[in-house]
């Protein structure tokens, strides 16, 4: 059954996967990975993003976060773009870097927050990158290491996670350690990949037979849950749209009136001169500030922002080059240009 749009809900809980295009290596070298750890450290100061659990492998990467007031979507468009843009210019590529849709699951968290932080920090065990458990308790590339103590991460909210296990920390690393053991030997879990009872009865057959009998169960690709879950998500889901909706549209508009408007007083130019395909120096430099500022900042998709300034998507990639390099030559501020 085909995925249906994401469900965007502020504050909840969300399993993150992202993957490489046509299974692709995303990470060629620690440069990579610690950028990709740098961004979404940025993303939990910028947006109010909690981050619980993550793993970096070669060619996906998974993340367990509470998502903050702009919701998944916009956290994430600025995440992959940023580093999408960063990785295909150090490594002298062009292109897509990730598959088009990254695959985001709604948990509910009284029954499966602890299982998938193991779940995820497991990852490199089962892909055989490390040997076991205290390996991965020195592995950089998971977020098993901070909730050991081994190292300090100051985006990642260790306390929430280790206060499931005590209130006295080194008594709670050890019971986390105790539990990620436990799970050693577990392989690929597909109660874990989202679905709900889709997964517990054994496939979409079986839920469609309950779904023509007497009781009516509520299911979806997109939530790990319950039932009764699955169907507050639905409703809350609807809710957060509808109010959303007009007011994002009017946010976006304005602060990117602004944006446009102190953009060009910088460069001495017209606001109509930022829009269209001019390749007057200084036009493409300013241009390439408002594109930057517009998806790092802002929110906006490459294609949406193309529309807007009447260039093509690749026109506004090679602008979030330009302007990130402008931005920090002059030393300009990002939030001081989106109001």
């Amino acid at each position: 059954m085909p995925r249906g749009p994401r469900l965007d809900i502020p504050g909840a809980l969300h399993h993150v996967m992202v993957r490489g295009i046509d299974r692709q290596n995303i990470f060629l070298s620690d440069a990579d990975r610690n950028d990709l750890l740098y961004r979404l450290g940025e993303g939990v100061l910028r947006s109010g993003v909690r981050v619980y659990a993550w793993a970096l492998m070669s060619n996906h990467f998974h993340v367990l976060l509470r998502s903050g007031s702009p919701g998944l979507s916009t956290t994430m468009r600025r995440l992959l773009t940023g580093y999408a843009v960063r990785f295909n210019r150090r490594h002298r590529r062009w292109g897509h870097l990730f598959q088009n849709r990254y695959k985001s699951i709604l948990v509910e968290e009284d029954s499966y927050l602890l299982e998938l932080v193991r779940y995820i920090h497991l990852n490199p065990v089962r892909a055989g990158a490390v040997n076991g458990l205290d390996d991965l308790d020195r592995y950089p590339w998971t977020g098993h290491s901070a909730l050991v103590g081994v190292v300090n991460r100051e985006w990642q909210d260790v306390d929430f996670i280790l206060g499931q296990f005590g209130q006295i920390a080194g008594e709670a690393r050890a019971r986390y350690r105790q539990f990620v053991a436990s799970g050693m030997e577990q392989g690929r879990r597909e109660d874990l990949q989202g679905g709900g009872l889709v997964r517990s009865m054994g496939g979409w057959n079986k839920v469609e037979a309950l779904r023509r009998g007497r009781e009516q169960w509520a299911y979806d690709e997109r939530v790990l849950g319950s039932s009764e879950f699955i169907e507050g998500v639905w409703k809350e889901a609807e809710r957060v749209e509808s109010t959303s909706r007009s007011r994002n549209a009017a946010d976006v508009t304005a602060c990117l009136e602004n944006l446009l408007t102190s953009v060009a007083e910088k460069y001495g130019l017209k606001v109509t001169e930022l829009s269209g395909g001019s390749r007057r120096q200084k036009v493409v430099e300013a241009r390439g500030v408002v594109s930057y500022v517009a998806i790092r900042v802002g929110g906006l998709g490459p294609t949406r922002l193309g529309r807007l300034l009447r260039v093509s998507r690749q026109s506004v990639l090679r602008g979030v080059e330009i302007g990130e390099q402008v931005m920090i030559k002059n030393g300009w501020e990002l939030k001081s240009f989106w109001l």
